[in-house]
């Protein structure tokens, strides 16, 4: 076949695996036959509306059947599913939506509200689809998800795929949009033949020249249908490729009900379900994990699993060591990879060999690139950027300046070089040193300073800001404000904080802020952000132990469904 599209190889799925559930959601399931029939309501609504090929349909939507059941809907109809950070601020929202040339939007309830206030601002959206969660009712001018589900009519809609004459293929688009190395999202875009050739490398048939339908089929029959648990959001890409892959497999997800971390239930859901593959983000999610597990011991049966998987974030060496304790038969895959460059670098430990924290061994496409363009050589303590070559994103969408930045083409070989900065050993794995910017990576979510600062700098009281991250032990580093009062004007750290997040997400806004009566910025307007990050370490509080009711991340913003 000339190109791999998801569409076709999860219909393949859909006719093999039957009534075998696809999607598991607390006590609802999702059969394959049914998650194939909803995809395709779905579909034929969308197309109704008046979408074009390849047209943008953002979701909106915390993790839920619904979430897979459109993107689906979306590779049926050749339309592009766009993921959308569900902590976004409305501002934040409106841009997303509007770079991405979004034509549909999939929403949860709960974001009625939110979406009220900016609808108007969204000329180029065609169609809403409400997805019910007990909160908000349908608004008149939504569509609710079950009447799209079938297809826009009373009766359901059935068959192997929508509309035989629309073209789909291999050259259809996925976006991942991500913060990158500037403050807003860009939209990375994959072609589905080449993010299933990446994908699928771990699966029993790797999709490569030759391979036929009839081959992915048979491949599906012999083969056991493995069952995942995206523990990191459907919106990242962490939690979203991962699903994505197992789908591939002919395999089950199972999404978590709860809006908030809570590890107890993802516990829960892992016995249940008997669980192969969980997908969590780092230490953010492994330290609660451990905790439950030191208490209760022999509370759970987590035998079934056999992977576990993060990407994204730290995940520390004792954790890993810690966690195989517990569950001594697993293999911990630990990813270095990013929006733009999938397999820059991995990990794996095992009760018999574990890996120390953030080394990775070089992945088969990846290189370090110096700033003149050579190789960074194993051992010459030489520093570059790590990226990867080969099979790589189109780019940017609507973004030919950072596309040339990010994918430079040297010694004609073109290379996706996102800006993690490494070193290569003697030995050939990497140490990574982290981003060229300033910018805060906290529970896997990147934090651009001078968006908060910006933020942070509207209050009357506050004359000047710099905010850095600060090391910590769960979520990798928290974010600290240091802040110059305005004359005659003092500030009151909580309530600054508070109004920072009535402004931008939740999870941008500082953990803490200091009091400081000069940062003293050089005459070209420019301040040390080494001096600073130095003081905010030396006196911001000592919080490397969280509480189960450490609100920011887990109860608000870091959903237990995550980058």
């Amino acid at each position: 076949m000339a190109g791999w599209n998801f569409a076709d190889l999860w219909e393949q799925c859909a006719t093999i695996r039957d009534q075998q559930p696809a999607l598991v959601h607390g006590d609802k399931q999702v059969s394959w036959a049914e998650f194939n029939r909803r995809a395709n309501g779905l579909a034929t609504t969308m197309l109704s509306a008046g979408v074009e090929h390849q047209d943008k349909v953002a979701q909106y939507l915390y993790n839920c059947p619904e979430y897979l059941e459109g993107v689906y809907a979306c590779f049926k109809a050749s339309l592009v599913p766009v993921n959308t950070n569900y902590r976004y601020a409305e501002a934040e929202l409106r841009y997303l939506w509007d770079n991405s040339d979004a034509a549909v939007v999939m929403f949860g309830a709960s974001f009625t509200q939110t979406i009220e206030t900016i609808r108007s601002e969204c000329p180029k959206v065609k169609l809403w689809l409400h997805v019910e969660d007990g909160t908000e009712p349908c608004p008149e001018w939504a569509t609710p998800w079950e009447h799209a589900c079938s297809g826009g009519t009373d009766t359901n809609v059935s068959g192997a795929s929508v509309d035989p004459d629309r073209a789909r293929s291999g050259d259809d688009l996925w976006f991942l949009y991500t913060g990158g190395t500037t403050g807003m999202p860009k939209g990375v875009m994959w072609t589905q033949h080449d993010l299933l050739t990446l994908s699928s490398r771990t699966h029993p048939l790797p999709l490569s020249e030759g391979v036929t339908l009839d081959d992915f089929a048979r491949s599906i029959v012999e083969n056991p249908a493995p069952v995942v648990l995206p523990g990191a959001p459907l919106m990242h890409g962490t939690g979203h490729l991962g699903s994505l892959g197992q789908i591939t497999r002919g395999g089950t997800v199972v999404t978590l009900t709860k809006r908030s971390y809570d590890v107890v239930e993802l516990l829960d859901a892992v016995e249940a379900n008997r669980v192969s593959t969980l997908i969590i983000v780092g230490d953010v999610f492994c330290r609660p994990i451990l905790d439950a597990l030191d208490a209760e011991p022999n509370r759970w049966d987590l035998s079934s699993i056999e992977l576990m998987v993060s990407s994204g974030v730290m995940w520390s060496q004792e954790v890993k060591e810690r966690l195989l304790e517990h569950m001594p038969t697993m293999v911990i895959f630990d990813a270095l990879s990013s929006s733009e460059a999938l397999g820059m670098g991995t990990s794996f430990s095992s009760k018999a060999n574990i890996s120390t924290t953030a080394k990775f061994d070089l992945g088969d496409r990846a290189a370090v690139i110096r700033d003149d363009g050579a190789l960074v050589q194993p051992g010459s303590g030489d520093i570059g950027r790590l990226g990867v070559q080969g099979i790589l994103p189109v780019g940017y969408y609507k973004d030919k300046a950072k596309t040339a930045a990010t994918f430079p083409t040297i010694d004609g070989v073109r290379y996706s070089l996102p800006g993690d900065y490494a070193t290569i050993e003697s030995d050939g794995t990497i140490t990574l040193l982290g981003r060229g910017s300033v910018c805060i990576n906290t529970g896997g979510e990147k934090v651009f300073p001078e968006e908060v600062e910006e933020a942070l700098k509207t209050d009357p009281g506050v004359a000047d800001a710099i905010v850095v991250g600060v090391a910590d032990k769960r979520f990798g580093q928290r974010i600290v404000a240091v802040v110059e009062p305005s004359s005659g004007l003092g500030v009151d750290p909580q309530l600054l904080i508070d109004r920072t997040k009535g402004t931008l997400a939740h999870y941008k806004a500082p953990k803490e802020v200091l009091v400081v009566d000069s940062l003293t910025r050089a005459a070209n307007g420019k301040i040390d952000y080494k001096k600073w990050s130095a003081y905010a370490t030396e006196h911001s509080e000592n919080d490397t132990e969280h509480s189960e009711n450490d609100t920011e991340h887990s109860e608000n913003d870091t959903e237990h469904s995550k980058l």
